[in-house]
This record gives C-alpha cells, structure tokens and sequence, in this order.
C-alpha cells in the first residue's frame, strides 16, 4: 500500500510546489508604481546627474511669435503623449505608461532650466518614453517648444488631440 500512495504524494507535492513557485513568480513579477523614495531618487539623479545642459541659455526672445512657433512645433512632435496642452489631456495611455507621461506644466518638470529641457527634447529621457529628437527638430523648433512649456495653456482647454477623437 506504501508503495501505490507514495507516487501520489510525490505527484502531489510536486503539483504544489509548482503552484507556489509560479504564484512567487506571478507576483514578482508585478509592476507597483515608484513610491516617494524611489521618485525621490530618481528625480533628483534626472536634475543633477542624468540630464544636462544645465547652464546652456535659450538664444530665443520670449516673446508670442517665439511661443507660437513652438506650440506648431509641439503640436507636430509632442502631442501624440503629451496632448495639446502638455498635460496629457485627451491622451488615452498615458496614465498607463511606466512611468506615466508627466504634465509638462507641473513643477517637475517646470524646474528644469531651459538648457536642460532642450537637452530633453535633443536626447530623450530615460528611464522612460520619451523619445530623443535630434535629428528630426532643429535647434530653433526645440528652443520654441521650451519657450512653449514656459507658457502652456490650461489642462483641458485646448481640447483633446484629433488622432484620439476619430
């Protein structure tokens, strides 16, 4: 009788141990977002280690014809994840990207330097989606979008981008 259970039992254990092992690997595997150490972390390694330029002056005047280049630049290049205003309104993944898309208006990303967003706009940022441009925009398109996220409009007022609506 020893003989006959003992093969189910190893059967047994062996099924259980598979069931654990993959429930280990089904929940290590999970994604949690960035708590505020890690965000912290890696924040301060974005403004101070990873992104450069920091000191590098924007050579445009501030002025509506500079801002208005830079929103038609904009909205050639960047609304596709940042939607039209830059803060991802009407912008249905950007919640679920990891990290999510950031609002360009929030003091995150407003308390970059001028030179440090171009170079954002030049390389890309990692860790994350956003792709570098250089290349693909000159250096005047980049320096009147920066000029643009200085002066972005109201979430939600400029409605939702047209690529997402049809």
């Amino acid at each position: 009788m020893a003989r006959t259970i003992l093969p189910i039992v190893a059967a047994t254990l062996a099924a259980s141990l598979l069931v654990v092992l993959l429930g280990i690997v089904v929940v290590g595997c999970r994604a949690d977002p960035p708590g505020k150490v890690e965000t912290a972390v890696i924040n301060w390694a974005k403004h101070n280690i990873l992104v450069h330029n920091k000191t590098q002056k924007n050579p445009l005047k501030d002025d509506a014809g500079a801002i208005s280049d830079g929103k038609e630049a904009f909205s050639h290049y960047c609304i596709a994840c940042h939607g039209l205003d830059g803060q991802s309104t009407g912008v249905p993944f950007a919640d679920r990207m990891s990290p999510p898309v950031p609002s360009l208006a929030g003091k995150e990303v407003q308390s970059y330097t001028d030179g440090q967003l171009k170079w954002i706009i030049d390389n890309g940022i990692w860790p994350s989606g956003m792709p570098g441009s250089k290349g693909i925009l000159s250096d005047d398109e980049i320096w009147s979008i920066v000029l643009y996220l200085r002066h972005l409009p109201p979430a939600g007022s400029l409605d939702e981008p047209e690529m997402f609506t049809h």
